[in-house]
């Protein structure tokens, strides 16, 4: 049986941590607030990995947000994926030498392709995660870029496709619609995913309860669910949505 995951995913913008709602968003508080709050050593035990995205609008602080993924580092137990406006080899090495075990693209896959062979040659193909927002358009999955302010002119699945030829790793397939409303995941948008099946899939947006984890991780297309619910899962909520993956028949790993 395919071992699942359960992924926890942290959006930062110039210094705060962030809630999105179909990709608006709405500051929570800083790095001291995330550890008074949410206690990264003890959730860091609930999940199998934690992305951290740098989601600013205006000009970013890499140096700054490198300090602040350093401090995750120190509490978190699970393996770390970032990203966020990465333009560079520099700036994928200034993240991975800060703690981050993967590193996440979007922008780069739209604007400069050449760069994801640089990265995989540079790090390994295994090390590079490939986000992709997506949102139904007219009865189509359309796919966006920058912030999900632009439609790239392909469907999903077209899209998918393209990336299938890039070295990548894996694929964190975000739904706009669903992004931040605690409605479940957008299974149906798994149906543009068929054609890739050699790439393991995570989906995200939509999660407010156990349950969209549970039948998110059940469903035979992917290989992990992402939650950036902050406030749905604070305390031992991820605690308690592993516990109940686990006793639906979900194989997440056993710690």
């Amino acid at each position: 049986m395919l071992t699942k995951r359960l992924i926890f995913t942290l959006l930062y913008d110039n210094g705060s941590f962030v809630l999105s709602r179909n990709f608006r968003l709405q500051k929570i508080g800083d790095i001291s607030w995330l550890e008074e709050n949410y206690g990264f050593a003890s959730v860091g035990y609930s999940i199998d990995e934690l992305v951290v995205i740098d989601v600013s609008r205006g000009a970013r602080d890499t140096p700054k947000f490198c300090e602040n993924l350093k401090l995750l580092t120190k509490d978190c137990f699970a393996p770390i994926a970032a990203g966020g406006g990465i333009r560079t080899l520099n700036h994928a090495r200034d993240l991975l030498r800060s703690g981050a075990d993967k590193i996440v693209i979007n922008s780069a896959l739209h604007d400069q392709p050449e760069l994801v062979d640089d990265l995989a040659t540079e790090f390994g193909r295994q090390c590079i995660i490939a986000s992709v927002d997506s949102q139904k358009i007219d009865n189509s999955y359309r796919v966006f870029k920058h912030n999900g302010t632009i439609e790239i002119g392909q469907s999903l699945e077209q899209f998918l496709l393209k990336c299938a030829g890039l070295p990548i790793g894996e694929i964190y397939l975000t739904s706009i619609e669903r992004d931040g409303t605690g409605n479940g995941l957008d299974l149906e948008m798994l149906d543009s995913t068929k054609h890739i099946n050699e790439l393991p899939l995570i989906l995200m947006g939509g999660v407010g309860r156990a349950e969209h984890i549970v039948a998110g991780l059940k469903d035979s297309r992917l290989d992990a669910v992402a939650t950036a619910n902050l406030l749905n899962f604070m305390g031992n909520g991820l605690s308690q949505a592993r516990d109940s993956a686990i006793a639906n028949g979900v194989n997440l790993p056993l710690f």
